[in-house]
């Protein structure tokens, strides 16, 4: 199947590990420009260099994504360089390390919970929207969670708030913009294998598999294989929509 990706131009926030970098491998494949924001330079360079050793053009630059003086400079450095901007994809994140209950949970870590997601996706969505326009083009994807859609647990209320907020911007944003040629998606996953989960004991992750009707644990790979998907132009119709991503089950797994 074509899916009319060539010599589109994709950005990739937190884009050096995990499920930003499979993004960028499927996306290459099929072949898109990648370019990777990261605030980790390390993990970039090192995830441009796999990307060029699979003859992926790609670029990295080094970004707070949450930083608007930073996001503002690097849009427009990709205009002046690449003069377009066809695929964003938002994926900056953090962790939910340390978990706090509500009523314990300090002030910043609250607001650093709904920056990381939030505020990074309105950032970079309002940069990339103008050069979209301008080819009447354009692809929005955004990162969600089973921490929103699985009703969210003790804990996290800090995560799935940003999550559903994450949710909410998409199904506003994508009315803003789809008589601009610009859809705007998001998906939500369940566990995904990264770096996260590998860092769960063996216990935890027998509990994960038998309690998910799949029996495992969602492959980055699978969630980059959708996203590449709703860039395409056979997905030029799917717009404002939350994609679910878990293996069937949607709620919460209670094992210790």
């Amino acid at each position: 199947m074509n899916f009319d990706l060539r010599n589109k131009v994709c950005v990739i926030t937190g884009g050096a590990r995990g499920i930003g970098l499979a993004d960028a491998f499927t996306l290459g494949a099929e072949g898109c420009k990648v370019i990777l924001i990261d605030i980790d330079d390390t993990a970039g360079q090192a995830a441009i260099q796999q990307l060029k050793a699979a003859d992926i053009p790609a670029f990295f630059y080094l970004a707070d994504a949450t930083n608007e003086n930073q996001v503002i400079s690097i849009v427009k450095e990709i205009e002046n360089s690449f003069h377009r901007c066809d695929v964003l994809v938002n994926n900056a994140g953090i962790g939910v390390k340390p978990a706090y209950l509500l009523r314990d949970m300090p002030l910043s870590a609250w607001d650093q919970m709904i920056n990381a997601h939030l505020r990074s996706a309105f950032l970079w969505s309002r940069g990339m929207i103008p050069l979209m326009e301008k080819n009447h083009f354009g692809r929005i994807i955004n990162m969600s969670s089973m921490n929103f859609t699985g009703g969210g647990r003790a804990g996290v209320s800090h995560y799935s708030s940003a999550k559903a907020a994450v949710a909410g911007l998409t199904k506003t944003l994508a009315k803003e913009v789809g008589g601009l040629g610009i859809t705007v998606n998001a998906i939500a996953p369940g566990y995904v294998e990264t770096e996260l989960i590998a860092q769960f004991t063996p216990e935890m992750r027998e509990v994960l598999q038998k309690q998910n009707p799949v029996g495992r644990t969602c492959l980055p790979e699978e969630v980059a294989a959708l996203v590449t998907f709703l860039c395409s132009k056979q997905a030029a119709f799917i717009n404002g929509e939350l994609i679910c991503m878990d293996g069937g089950r949607r709620d919460f797994y209670w094992g210790n």
